[in-house]
């Protein structure tokens, strides 16, 4: 009978706590009500939301809070002081990008928070829900009893309701380049991938994920967690609890100290994100993570040109030529070292022969990596700080001269900073390194950060490096120079605030083809990478290897795609700034360059046809400032046929639709490089089956007839 009675009590009781927090709950929903997002305080005062899709919970109840090193934890005893909500729906325009015009569509909840006891210190929760996912991130207003704020960790919670089949890369401090792994949640083992044989140096020191990290549940939703607008924090990595089914946030920390944030109060941290999908190619089409960053702060851009470009950079993966000189100086003359080698790829001479090629072939810049001093010891070199000049050429590369040939042949050169990751050499030489761009009108630099940080113990995802690479592009922006960062943090969407931010490598790329021992890149990699990494922003990948064997520098490497694929990484593979990274040699006569000389580069209207995740998908893609569509499939080492529904072109419009696919006996192993172009007329309502080979592809150019254009 007592026990009757006590199960009665706390019923009673569990009841009455219910009715309580039920008053508390906040919500907001999107502007289609599709996803709502529910916020509440548990009866210790502790934060947690959870998030539901057609009223159905994907995130499941979730905490948040945050641990300093100087003060007690924050994430209980809290009450809330106030909510607020609002909307908003703008349009905006990409000066740049894969869409002319972009609507910034939320429904936005404020939820202020104070601790119910002494010090009584504040933090406000933001919670924003888009029709293609929801997003929240904290502030600390100003306030009396905090000043500064020493984060070890922030404690923020995402509870998943299944073991989701997932995409990941293990949680590097350091390095994005791994290959993709797809498992399930409960299987993920991250530490697994430290050490690998293939990557300069890994730190991997929790079983974490870095992001965008993408998932699909068993009912066929697509899920991805990321994060938008990273300033003045730290990187975001996400531990893995997969006896729950769980992530919470793991900060990215330094050796130099305790806390792994420092912050003086106010500020608000980067936005959580999660882009939510009933089809997977509409992640691709989202603009969740551009649209939570600050519109443009640097007004005319005018003076960036989306473009194409070759170089000299290829030649030195497969060991043609070298970035170093082979000399070293002394006393400012050039002196035999006695490994002087006669390779060097970065001479007048041969950055004139890539101008010359690009001129010819609509393509408008070329690229020149191993100009500057300091290749000979650039790496290995534990003290790097001071190595590389970012003015000073060799002595068989005339700077000025390249750049006078450039602009007679209405070719841009590209600069070129390998920093060697020592920041403090870098920074010191920024303004006057960019103001000589600027003296000679060059608009944009590929930055890289090979090795470990100098100075030692920071980390290149860590704050440190967050602040780096932001302030390198902001004091960029005042000389009119763009950045391509190599080895960089992950983009978040600041491409929106500082749109001199134009790519970015960040991802195992092209040249692990040329040189890594595992084989290269597999063919699933890149319908990995366009629903994973692609996610965050733009990929300076440098396809366009039309040479797939290279048997005449690397015997044992190889692309793992047919040439039919390289050209569709065209329109697949987003960047402002699109490489035709082979040699010369291996354009010249070849019909397939065609194809590359036609694409374009920066986008009027993006539309994901098809796809799955790892498997393949297809993109459509309108240029700007005409009327020309583009369309790329890929596949992985599987064939398969994809019907191409032409419905996405315009109206009473006739095309020319030049077709690169696969030749029936193609194989990326066996037979890479055969390929079949044909033309015919297209208009909209048309349908036709592509069939695309094992780790092939298609690419097809659509020009409107009545514009000069017609079948050859």
């Amino acid at each position: 009978m007592n026990r009757i009675k006590s199960i009665t009590i706390l019923g009673f009781l569990f009841l009455a706590v219910s009715c309580h927090q039920e008053k508390l709950v906040k919500s907001i929903s999107s502007p289609n009500s599709i996803n709502t997002v529910e916020f509440n305080l548990s009866s210790s005062g502790t934060p947690y939301y959870l998030v539901k899709h057609n009223n159905n919970t994907i995130i499941d109840t979730s905490s948040l809070g945050f641990e300093f090193e100087d003060q007690p934890a924050m994430k209980n005893g809290l009450k809330i002081l106030g909510t607020s909500k609002n909307t908003l729906n703008e349009t905006w325009e990409m000066p740049w990008g894969e869409q002319l015009n972009v609507n910034n569509h939320y429904t936005e909840m404020v939820v202020q928070l104070e601790e119910t006891k002494v010090p009584r210190r504040q933090v406000n929760v933001y919670f924003r829900a888009y029709d293609d996912g929801i997003a929240f991130r904290y502030e600390f207003p100003e306030q009396k009893n905090l000043s500064e704020a020493l984060i070890s960790e922030e404690n923020t919670q995402f509870n998943l309701i299944g073991d989701h089949t997932v995409w990941w890369i293990p949680g590097d401090w350091d390095i994005y380049e791994h290959l993709y792994s797809t498992t399930k949640f409960t299987k993920i083992k991250a530490k697994a991938k430290a050490n690998h044989e293939n990557l300069a140096s890994t730190y991997i020191p929790e079983n974490a994920v870095n992001t965008p990290v993408t998932m699909k549940t068993e009912d066929g939703l697509y899920l991805s967690f990321h994060e938008a607008s990273l300033v003045d924090y730290s990187g975001m990595t996400l531990k893995i609890d997969p006896e729950n089914t769980s992530m919470t946030s793991n900060l990215v920390g330094s050796e130099n100290q305790d806390y792994k944030v420092k912050r003086t109060l106010p500020f608000h941290t980067p936005w959580r994100t999660i882009q939510i999908a009933d089809r997977a190619g509409d992640l691709i089409e989202s603009k969740l993570i551009v649209n939570l960053n600050e519109p443009n702060k640097l007004a005319d851009i005018s003076w960036f040109k989306p473009t194409k470009y070759t170089g000299i950079w290829w030649e030195m993966h497969l060991g043609k030529s070298t970035w170093d000189y082979g000399m070293t100086q002394d006393m400012g003359t050039w002196t035999n070292d006695g490994n002087a080698h006669g390779r060097h790829g970065a001479t007048t001479e041969n950055a004139k022969a890539f101008i010359d090629f690009s001129a010819k072939n609509n393509i408008g810049g070329v690229l020149v990596e191993g100009w500057n001093t300091g290749w000979e010891h650039w790496i290995g070199f534990e003290d790097r700080e001071g190595v590389f000049d970012f003015v000073t050429s060799y002595p068989d590369y005339d700077l000025e001269e390249v750049v006078r040939y450039g602009k007679e042949k209405g070719v841009e050169l590209i600069m070129h900073h390998e920093t060697s990751a020592a920041t403090e050499t870098y920074e010191k030489q920024q303004d006057t390194a960019y103001a000589l761009m600027q003296s000679l009108g060059i608009h944009s630099v590929k930055t890289g950060y090979v090795g470990k940080i100098l100075p030692k113990g920071e980390y290149h995802h860590g704050q440190y490096m967050v602040n780096h690479y932001n302030n390198t592009v902001i004091k960029a922006a005042k000389y009119q120079v763009a950045i391509n960062a190599h080895e960089p943090i992950k983009a978040t969407g600041l491409r929106r605030t500082y749109p001199n931010t134009i790519s970015r490598e960040g991802l195992r790329g092209q040249e692990f083809n040329a040189w890594a021992s595992d084989g290269g890149n597999p063919p699933e990699h890149l319908p990995i990478v366009a629903f994973t990494r692609m996610l965050a922003g733009p990929i300076d990948f440098t396809p366009g290897i039309f040479n797939i064997k290279f048997n005449e520098y690397k015997k044992n490497n190889q692309v793992n795609t047919t040439i039919a694929q390289q050209l569709a990484l065209y329109v697949v593979i987003y960047s402002p700034v699109q490489m035709a990274a082979d040699l010369i040699e291996h354009y010249e006569g070849n019909p397939a360059f065609q194809f590359i000389k036609d694409v374009g580069v920066d986008w009027q209207e993006t539309k994901v046809l098809n796809g799955e995740i790892g498997d393949f998908v297809t993109i459509a893609r309108k240029e700007r400032n005409s009327e020309n569509w583009f369309v790329g499939g890929i596949t992985d080492e599987n064939s398969r046929e994809v019907t191409i529904n032409f419905d996405f072109l315009d109206d009473n419009r006739t095309y020319i639709a030049s077709m690169y696919r696969d030749a029936d006996d193609s194989h990326y192993e066996t037979n890479p490089i055969a390929i079949e172009i044909e033309q015919m007329e297209i208009k909209k309502g048309m349908s036709k089956k592509i069939k695309m080979n094992e780790g092939g592809g298609f690419a097809i150019s659509l020009m409107e007839k009545n514009k000069g254009v017609g079948i050859k």
